[in-house]
């Protein structure tokens, strides 16, 4: 079994910090990297569950669902996580994410 506690506290830290930003914030962009952070998780967990089918996009639920948005995708590819490596780059592409942000 492979250990995604690095994934769920990168991803958990990462929804705190969107909760805990300002609307003005979100606006200028921290919002739709988020977004687009949990189009590319969903995608990635897809990609295991169904491979060879046509991924389905997450849709944009609103800037303050970004957060909640991104915690159930990511837990949706922790379940499907099948090395130490995935895990690993899975938590590099929240970290880049979350700088892109800037929360």
């Amino acid at each position: 079994m492979v250990d995604t506690t690095p994934l769920t506290r990168a991803v958990d830290h990462f929804a705190d910090r969107l909760r805990a930003a300002p609307q003005s914030r979100l606006q200028r962009g921290a919002a739709a990297e988020a977004l687009t952070l949990a189009r590319e998780l969903a995608r990635r967990a897809q990609a295991v569950e169904e491979p060879g089918s046509e991924p389905r996009e997450m849709p944009d639920a609103g800037m303050f669902a970004a957060a909640d948005q991104i915690l159930v995708a990511a837990h949706d590819l922790a379940v499907v996580l099948q090395s130490d490596d995935e895990v690993a780059e899975a938590v590099q592409v929240v970290e880049e994410a979350r700088q892109r942000a800037g929360v």
